[in-house]
């Protein structure tokens, strides 16, 4: 998968799609079972161009507000159990992002750091703010 159709043809096909742009794809992800209530996150797929010659896939999820938390606790947490993205101040809200050129890309390299990303931010949203707004 080379190509920015490609892949969203993919999440099309594979996600819950809950808004579709031409450079930026909106899932939403629920988790949970029977056993105890669906909590859901909502991950932003977006194109980039970086330099203005490559293609990038982006990967992004809120999971609270900057003025909710406290940063460097959130932070310390982030450094020590998370895997893959980073964290970002976009506007009020603290994303856990993750970015990945498009040329070549495996779908393996696209969904385990999506899964990843998402649930993190799943489980961050739950531990510092304990409600499930995104």
């Amino acid at each position: 998968m080379a190509e920015w159709a490609d892949l969203v043809a993919f999440v099309r096909h594979e996600y819950r799609v809950v808004k579709d742009e031409p450079d930026e794809v909106r899932i939403r992800l629920s988790y949970g079972d029977d056993d105890y209530e669906e909590r859901a996150q909502t991950v932003v797929i977006a194109r980039e161009i970086f330099d203005r010659r490559e293609d990038w896939v982006q990967i992004a999820t809120p999971f609270a507000r900057v003025d909710e938390v406290d940063l460097a606790t959130v932070l310390t947490e982030i450094g020590n159990t998370i895997v893959v993205g980073g964290l970002v101040v976009m506007g009020d809200h603290l994303v856990l992002r993750h970015s990945l050129p498009l040329v070549n890309l495996d779908i393996n390299e696209f969904t385990d750091p999506l899964e990843l990303v998402a649930g993190s931010a799943e489980l961050l949203e739950q531990q510092f703010t304990g409600r499930d707004d995104y």
